[in-house]
């Protein structure tokens, strides 16, 4: 596992350049995250990486590509002082973690980190690093897919009980 780190307000065209919103995989997105602007994730990211990122992560344009840019990368959780609002519900919906850790900008590319989501921290290094812990709700989403998928088995478990 890898950490990325990346600094404040980085916006949603730094992750996904707009010329590429025509394609939908997210495994062909990911061909094209950060390009321009970091050029060597796309190329390198892998399964279980993550990403640490100051404030404001995901500013800019209202756009599903740029989080699923992401977990075609492999990238499974982002951890950030803050995340903007809609980059946040879009995550959500496709099954990105977004954590949100005060601390985030202590944490280098060289530290290595174990989350304990619901219990409200994370282990850096060594190190404990308290965290909003993920809510349960939002957990399942992320468990299943994304609220599509979430949604799903929620409607074939309801029939399967009657």
């Amino acid at each position: 596992m890898r950490v990325w780190k990346f600094g404040d307000n980085i916006d949603t065209d730094a992750i996904i350049p707009g010329r590429f919103l025509t394609i939908n995989d997210p495994k062909g997105l990911a061909e094209h995250a950060f390009e321009g602007f970091r050029d060597g994730f796309a190329g390198n990211a892998q399964e279980g990486d993550m990403i640490v990122a100051g404030r404001n992560f995901g500013c800019g344009s209202s756009r599903e590509h740029a989080p699923l840019a992401l977990t075609g990368s492999g990238v499974r959780v982002v951890i950030a002082e803050s995340f903007a609002r809609i980059f946040y519900r879009n995550s959500v919906n496709v099954g990105l973690l977004l954590v949100i850790c005060p601390h985030a900008g202590e944490i280098t590319e060289q530290d290595q980190i174990t989350g304990h989501f619901a219990e409200g921290y994370i282990e850096v290094s060594g190190k404990r690093f308290d965290i909003e812990p993920v809510p349960a709700f939002l957990q399942r989403i992320i468990d299943a897919g994304g609220l599509v998928s979430y949604a799903k088995k929620i409607r074939s478990e309801d029939l399967c009980m009657k």
